[in-house]
């Protein structure tokens, strides 16, 4: 039984990542043919090309831009929000998280389509509001949101209310009571839901499809390269792009682990 398990596994993982491991060796491949099944040895260049483009770093900076902004104004958000619904009753809190996870279960396409709608319907009535760069960075942080919020839940669970209210007592203003032990406490959390919601900025298409106008990103980007042509510089693109969202999940895990060990060892509930 163990053994079927095992093969089970090995199946599972290899369906879901040889084609993964495929793209990210043939991003080496030397050939110039458009068939990525012909391989002809080790070679950069493609990683080379890719770099030359110039329509590519301006996607690429676009995308940072947007990526970096909706993270860190999701975040500041979100902590306020987290916050608030902490102190709400239990049913009200209750109510105000599930409308909060819906859009994590909402079909990427119904948002990309409904927030579409919304700037168009904006620019009606406020004027000179068109899609591009703004209403990017407004998208990416609706869809971030929720993210953030359920990051930073369970910290603030987990934290004892009476050291906040001991620090009024001691002569804190709500402010730096704040800053100097909610924060604290809660800044794995805070670091967490920013590093998920930068990672789900990067790695949008969908929502951006609808919302970017003129304006492209690094996944719309790699979209209209695989309409025109199929080019090997795809391989090098899709592989690169791979590697930032594995190496910033790769931190988040690091930091949930060591936040549950740290929990473990501290005695308190996870």
């Amino acid at each position: 039984m163990k053994v079927a398990s095992r093969i089970y596994t090995v199946l599972i993982f290899l369906f879901l990542y040889a084609p993964i491991a495929v793209l990210i060796a043939f991003s080496f491949n030397g050939s110039s043919v458009m068939s990525r099944s012909v391989w002809t040895g080790f070679s950069l260049k493609w990683y080379q090309q890719l770099f030359q483009d110039k329509m590519l770093l301006t996607s690429l900076r676009n995308t940072l831009i947007i990526a970096v902004v909706a993270a860190i104004v999701s975040t500041a958000i979100g902590t306020a929000a987290a916050i608030g619904i902490s102190g709400m009753n239990k049913w009200m809190r209750h109510v105000v998280m599930n409308i909060t996870n819906f859009p994590m279960v909402n079909p990427d396409i119904v948002t990309g389509v409904s927030l579409m709608l919304l700037f168009v319907a904006a620019s009606k009535f406020m004027g000179n509001v068109s899609l591009g760069m703004g209403s990017l960075i407004l998208s990416h942080i609706t869809f971030c949101l929720p993210y953030v919020i359920l990051s930073i839940m369970p910290k603030l669970q987990q934290m004892d209310p009476n050291l906040y209210e001991a620090a009024q007592d001691l002569g804190c203003t709500p402010v730096t009571g704040f800053f100097r032990v909610v924060l604290p406490e809660i800044m794995p959390g805070v670091i967490t839901g920013l590093i998920m919601a930068f990672t789900l900025s990067i790695d949008d298409f969908v929502v951006s499809y609808f919302t970017s106008g003129t304006t492209q990103t690094l996944p719309i980007f790699i979209y209209a390269m695989t309409r025109k042509r199929v080019s090997p510089e795809i391989n090098a693109l899709s592989t690169l792009l791979f590697g930032i969202i594995l190496f910033l999940l790769f931190i988040i895990n690091i930091r949930t682990s060591r936040e549950i060990h740290h929990s473990r060892a501290s005695g308190k509930e996870v």
